[in-house]
C-alpha cells in the first residue's frame, strides 16, 4: 500500500477517516493523500467577471487556511500528507484523483442515513463508494484502536464477484486481515437448496481459484434479509470490519433495485471495505 485518499470535509466524522487512514499509513509506510472539495460551481470558478474571481479566491485562500488548521493533529506528525483542494463537489471526482495518484484505497468518514432521506439524497460517502473504483474503507467512529484482524467478505458467488473478491483477498492479504467469507441465503435475495448453494460456491471457487481448497471454509448463513445475514455474522465472529462488492448504482435503478453494499456501509457500526464490481 503506498498511497491514500482522503476526502474531508472538516467534520468530526472526516477526522475519524482522516486518524484512520493516518494508523494505515504508518503501518505500511503509505501516503496520504488529503481531499477537499470546495463548494463552488464552475460557473462562478470560470467566470470572467472580477467580482466573482475574487470571491473565488477568497474561499479558495479560506479553505487553505482551514486545511492548516485541520492537518494540524499529532498522528500526522510521521506521515507524509499532501493536502488538494477541489473547486467544486463533483463525486465521481474522487475516483479520477485516486486513479491520478494511483491510490490504493479511499477512506471517508460517515454518520450513515436512514429512512426516506436515504433513499433520496444519500451520503457524500454513500456518492463516492457508487463511483470508485480503488476500495473505499468507510469509517463511523473514532479510530481509538484500528486493528484489522478479523475482516467478512460478503459474496453472491457470482461470475460478476470474482473479480471484487480478488481485489478484497488481495487487499485483505496485503493488510494482515484474515478473510471469512461468508453467503446469505435470504428471502430477499434468490433463496437456494443447499445442494444449489453448493453448485453455485463450487463452481466460483473453480473459476476464481482455480480449486476447490477452500470449499469448506465458506460459511452459509440464512436470514430474513442479506444484511441482517450479513451484520449478524460479523458480530458472531467478532469481525473487525465487513467488506462488500458494489454494483456501483445509481438514480432509479438504485431505487428500485436497492444496493446491499451502499445499506452496509450506511448502518453498520463496523468500518466497512467497498470493492466495484
Amino acid at each position: 500500500m503506498n498511497k491514500i485518499i482522503v476526502p474531508v470535509d472538516f467534520s468530526e466524522q472526516s477526522e475519524f477517516a482522516l486518524e484512520a487512514a493516518a494508523s494505515l499509513a504508518l503501518k505500511h509506510g503509505a501516503e496520504l493523500i488529503v481531499l477537499h472539495m470546495l463548494e463552488l460551481s464552475n460557473t462562478i470558478i470560470s467566470s470572467a467577471n472580477e467580482a466573482l474571481h475574487q470571491e473565488t479566491l477568497y474561499f479558495i485562500k479560506l479553505a487553505e487556511q482551514k486545511f492548516d488548521k485541520f492537518l494540524d493533529k499529532p498522528y500526522l506528525k510521521e506521515v507524509k500528507v499532501k493536502p488538494v483542494i477541489k473547486h467544486f463537489k463533483v463525486w465521481s471526482e474522487v475516483n479520477e484523483v485516486a486513479k491520478t495518484y494511483e491510490a490504493n484505497i479511499i477512506v471517508m468518514g460517515s454518520q450513515g442515513t436512514s429512512g426516506f432521506k436515504e433513499v433520496l439524497i444519500g451520503s457524500n460517502t454513500e456518492k463516492v463508494v457508487r463511483y470508485s473504483d480503488v476500495p473505499v474503507l468507510v469509517i463511523k467512529h473514532n479510530p481509538i484502536l484500528l486493528e484489522f484482524e478479523h475482516g467478512v467478505f460478503a459474496c453472491d458467488f457470482s461470475e460478476d464477484a470474482i473479480a471484487p473478491y480478488q481485489k478484497a483477498k488481495a487487499t485483505f492479504k496485503n493488510l494482515g486481515i484474515k478473510m471469512h467469507l461468508v453467503y446469505v441465503n435470504s428471502p430477499d435475495g434468490n433463496f437456494n437448496s443447499s445442494s444449489e448453494i453448493d453448485q453455485r460456491v463450487s463452481k466460483f471457487l473453480e473459476r476464481a481459484e482455480g480449486d476447490l481448497k477452500l470449499l469448506n471454509e465458506i460459511n452459509v448463513v440464512s436470514d430474513y434479509t442479506i444484511e441482517q445475514g450479513i451484520l449478524h455474522f460479523a458480530n458472531v465472529i467478532g469481525a473487525d470490519l465487513i467488506a462488500v462488492a458494489t454494483h456501483g448504482r445509481k438514480g432509479l435503478s438504485h431505487f428500485f433495485e436497492g444496493s446491499v453494499s451502499e445499506d452496509i456501509a450506511n448502518h453498520s457500526t463496523l468500518p466497512v471495505m467497498t470493492f466495484k464490481f
